[in-house]
């Protein structure tokens, strides 16, 4: 009897526990879930930690286009797990995950310090992580826009204040939500100290993947202990530029849930949204951005290289951020 891949059994886990009263669904499917989420992460040569609207989906649109060009895998099928390897042993598997919201967080427990030892720590494990102002605008689109009701009602069950999503303003969700920019900035703290204490643990930003996409993406492949041409990954960046993306997006092209076309007359509602370093800006008052800037300065960890909000500033070993709205 085959066994079954790891997109199936998510279904089967969701179908099978949709009759349950609520409190009993919400806790079978965190339970088993979370089960499934550790059992792939175990299986995967690269564990990248990513949240939401951290560029997550892009960079493995551009990671499954290399696989897709050289092994004849569907163009319409992108690698979030087992998806090539059942097609092809020869291709590595990955996993991805915020480590943090409901069933997921089994991940990032097993990943903190404290934790005892277990196969996870001894993975190539990435942090993707991205400039927590422009995350809070992007997740709040996320959160009320495209992200499925199963979903939130998994991440609303552990807050105290759950988020009605056909109401909640951009300024509450940023600023006070306990999801918000405050909550983001403490998720990178956390993430950076877990990363510090892991033995093949690397940070990759956003801002060096979207400003210096082909050394940042041979910087992933490296993780991943996979080899690519300059030529091979310079055709995954096209291809997974922010323009051919969006043409896809919007024709339809992709099948699976997370690039899928939600609305095609609310742009905001795009996974392929803006691509743009430092849009927060676009969305709140001068009062507004100079409180939320001052927040990530006050709190957020310097490793990162995003503080002092508005200079040049960089992380140790990383180029400076380009304040740009790039492909």
């Amino acid at each position: 009897m085959p066994i079954l891949s790891d997109a199936v059994k998510k279904i089967l886990i969701i179908a099978g526990t949709g009759p349950m009263p609520r409190g009993m669904r919400i806790r079978a499917r965190e339970r088993l879930m979370a089960d499934l989420e550790v059992g792939i992460a175990e299986r995967a040569e690269l564990l990248i930690i990513g949240h939401p609207k951290s560029g997550n989906t892009w960079l493995k649109a551009m990671l499954s286009r290399l696989y897709q060009v050289r092994f004849g895998m569907p163009d319409r099928l992108v690698n979030k797990s087992d998806e090539y390897s059942r097609r092809n042993p020869e291709i590595p598997r990955m996993a991805a995950t915020n480590g943090c919201y409901s069933y997921e967080g089994a991940v990032g427990r097993a990943l903190t310090p404290e934790a005892d030892d277990n196969p996870l720590k001894h993975k190539a494990v990435m942090l993707l992580a991205r400039n927590p102002l422009d995350i809070s605008v992007s997740w709040y689109m996320q959160f009320t826009k495209r992200q499925s009701a199963r979903k939130q009602e998994l991440i609303n069950h552990n807050l105290d204040r759950p988020i009605d999503r056909r109401t909640v303003q951009m300024w509450d969700f940023v600023r006070h939500s306990e999801i918000g920019l405050p909550f983001l900035i403490d998720y990178l703290n956390t993430w950076a100290r877990n990363i510090e204490a892991l033995p093949r643990g690397t940070i990759i930003r956003y801002e060096d993947l979207r400003h210096q996409t082909a050394d940042t993406l041979a910087r992933v492949l490296v993780l991943m202990g996979a080899t690519f041409s300059d030529e091979e990954i310079q055709a995954a960046v096209e291809w997974g530029s922010f323009e051919n993306l969006r043409k896809l997006e919007v024709e339809g092209f992709f099948r699976q849930g997370g690039m899928t076309l939600r609305n095609k007359k609310d742009e905001e509602s795009f996974k392929v949204r803006r691509a743009k370093v430092g849009g927060y800006r676009d969305y709140f008052s001068g009062e507004q951005v100079a409180e939320l800037e001052q927040l990530v300065n006050d709190r957020l960890s310097p490793v990162f290289g995003y503080t002092p909000v508005g200079a040049e500033a960089a992380a140790p070993g990383l180029a400076p951020v380009a304040d740009q709205a790039g492909a």
